[in-house]
């Protein structure tokens, strides 16, 4: 699959873009694991476009993580135009538009998802936008605003018309937020439409290997992009890439898990500085599958989201891998 002249492989696995996650740590760290392309979290153009410093630090690029896309939202297309020319400069190797995002505090005012709602403006600034740059332009979004407006097939030929080069789709409405199962039958007929040219990328509960080889086999999309199973297991794209690549996979021992757990914290606190490094990682470390299930972990958790230096968080990591080990021997698995 391409995306304009960028190579991304044979049926590739994205890492979406999450606020508060992919920060450029983690996007390395899942272009190790076999993330085909990784995106930042998402921008606000008015906060770029009045220079705002923690907005303009997430621009930041590590060469090894390349293809790396930075994903800009907003409601207004000037602010949106001058927001896409600030990230240009910054040498993402795509510029991705965020149409998708439904909390309340983005989709309220009108960006995000919240543009479902004006589709001639949603399309001014996607033509806009891909006018003002030479990189490569993309869009993410949802299916519609409610079950009564699912657009998506209507509205993907139209974004491809103003000049985008590839579209993801989230397989709910904005309504739905998070609630309910994400509906892969509207992406499909999106990627059936023989009008679509550009890759069409399918997002929405993919959480096992198994499921993203599903996604191929049964509704054809280009690719498949992966958000909330990655939150504290960046190791999911290693285990998914061995499924698509060889039928198979081999987990990570629970060594390699925890050491990849590990370095997050490190590179957090390398980052920033100790106390807010800790403040923005130990909510990933708590929400680690590898917890799921321990018996009497709710206090560990708790403790692990209440750590405030690194080694009282190294010390309750130390003994949750211990507890892990223990119930994985427990129930004869490995």
């Amino acid at each position: 699959m391409k995306i304009a002249d960028i190579e991304l492989g044979a049926r590739p696995v994205m890492l979406a873009p999450m606020e508060d996650v992919t920060d450029p740590s983690f996007r390395l760290i899942c272009r190790e694991m076999g993330a085909a392309m990784v995106y930042t979290e998402f921008v606000s153009a008015e906060a770029l476009v009045r220079d705002i410093s923690s907005t303009v630090r997430k621009l930041h690029i590590d060469e090894r993580e390349r293809p790396v896309a930075i994903q800009i939202y907003g409601r207004e297309p000037e602010a949106m135009v001058e927001a896409a020319r600030i990230v240009e400069r910054a040498q993402p190797d795509i510029i991705d538009i965020n149409f998708g995002c439904p909390v309340k505090k983005v989709a309220s005012k009108g960006a995000g998802a919240g543009m479902l709602r004006d589709i001639p403006k949603l399309l001014r600034i996607t033509r806009d936008v891909v006018n003002a740059v030479n990189l490569p332009v993309t869009v993410k979004t949802r299916l519609g605003w409610d079950c009564e407006n699912k657009i998506i097939t209507d509205l993907g030929p139209r974004l491809q018309d103003c000049g985008i080069k590839a579209l993801t789709v989230h397989g709910r409405t904005r309504s739905q937020m998070y609630t309910g199962q994400a509906d892969w039958t509207l992406i499909k007929a999106l990627k059936d439409d023989p009008r679509m040219e550009i890759p069409v990328i399918g997002n929405g509960d993919i959480t096992t290997p198994e499921e993203a080889r599903d996604a191929f086999d049964r509704f054809g999309v280009d690719g498949v992009m992966i958000g909330r199973a990655s939150f504290g297991a960046p190791w999911i794209f290693h285990d998914v890439r061995q499924m698509l690549d060889t039928g198979s996979y081999t987990p990570l021992t629970l060594d390699e898990k925890f050491a990849l757990l590990q370095r997050q914290i490190r590179e957090s606190v390398e980052r920033i500085d100790e106390y807010r490094g800790i403040l923005h990682i130990r909510r990933h470390l708590a929400s680690s599958p590898l917890f799921k299930g321990i018996p009497n972990f709710r206090d560990t958790r708790i403790r692990m989201l209440r750590a405030d230096t690194l080694e009282e968080l190294d010390t309750i990591l130390s003994e949750a891998r211990g507890r892990v080990a223990e119930s994985l021997a427990a129930s004869g698995d490995n």
